[in-house]
């Protein structure tokens, strides 16, 4: 059984770079205010480092003891760049969510949310003196719909809306490496945690409706959100690890096994299913994102030694609900 997030064997030493205030690494977190972001930052302080959110709102601290939060608008430069001058890792998690209908201004700001962050963030690290690691959220959306192909880091980029967006964000920083700086990139699968996808998935099955989506056999890749923050730790402190890297569990599953996971967790039925040609009526958003298939397996993680705490569904959501 995969250990807790209170045993986890990747304690994280302090990633290379200055240590500007009495000792500890400066670590910037854009998009910490997120879903990821809030459990990646109190993380990260609760190992010792100063952490920095970068965020719209309001500067200030966001808790005691918690990150300090610095306002940041991607389109100016302000005090922000002062704070990534000097620290030692940078963390991209800025975007736009993608659930929704995608109307023209939906998908504009999904894809410029993106775009636009990431090349601040690279112009800023460009000009400061020291920034040796940048960490890049990415998806697997990158993939595409794929049906039962296994997909790793080598695999090909996919056909669509969604492999176009990942495309453009990871290549927002790219400018990094004209300054030598190590940059990973995170396809990450479907987080699951008290927020974002899993309430939504839960809903009907609370009231009696829940069900597969069109025929259930498409892979859904996902992954603890634990296990994301762990696996940010994991790379932030290994010097020689640099790319491409999928999160997403190592044992993937079915719609189907998803959802008779989570009706078994719920203690409800799963009675329903929803024809996919009446989820086709959705649009391009419905095609994909709830009738892709994508069996990712974290192939680089697991070679680097990485251990997943929750590569069981069951066990993932018992430890959610």
């Amino acid at each position: 059984m995969p250990t807790g997030p209170d045993n986890n064997p990747h304690t994280p030493d302090r990633p290379a770079g200055t240590e500007p205030h009495g000792g500890q690494s400066r670590i910037v977190v854009a998009g910490g205010g997120g879903f990821i972001g809030r459990a990646l930052g109190m993380r990260l302080v609760a190992s010792g480092h100063e952490v920095v959110v970068l965020t719209r709102g309001s500067s200030g601290p966001s808790g005691d003891p918690g990150p300090r939060r610095v306002h940041w608008d991607p389109l100016t430069r302000g005090p922000w760049t002062r704070e990534i001058d000097g620290a030692a890792a940078v963390v991209n998690l800025v975007g736009e969510s993608i659930a929704g209908l995608w109307t023209p201004s939906k998908r504009r700001r999904i894809i410029e949310s993106r775009v636009v962050a990431g090349a601040a963030l690279a112009d800023a690290i460009r000009d400061t003196a020291a920034c040796p690691v940048l960490i890049q959220a990415s998806a697997v959306g990158f993939y595409g719909d794929r049906g039962d192909e296994e997909l790793d880091e080598g695999s090909s980029k996919g056909e669509g809306f969604l492999p176009d967006v990942t495309e453009a964000w990871e290549a927002s920083t790219v400018a990094v490496g004209e300054r030598g700086v190590r940059r990973v990139v995170l396809r990450m699968g479907v987080v699951l945690g008290p927020g974002g996808f899993l309430p939504r998935a839960t809903l009907p099955f609370r009231v009696f409706v829940g069900g597969r989506l069109g025929s259930g056999r498409q892979w859904l890749p996902w992954v603890h959100r634990d296990d994301v923050v762990h696996a940010i730790e994991f790379l932030l402190r290994r010097e020689y690890l640099e790319g491409v890297f999928n999160v997403v569990a190592p044992k993937a599953v079915t719609n189907g096994e998803f959802t008779a996971a989570l009706a078994a967790r719920l203690g409800r039925p799963a009675l329903f299913s929803v024809p996919a040609p009446v989820l086709r009526l959705g649009g391009a958003m419905a095609k994909e994102l709830l009738l892709v298939s994508q069996r990712v397996f974290p192939r680089r993680l697991v070679q680097a030694g990485f251990t997943f705490h929750y590569s069981n569904i069951r066990i993932a959501l018992s430890s959610l609900m």
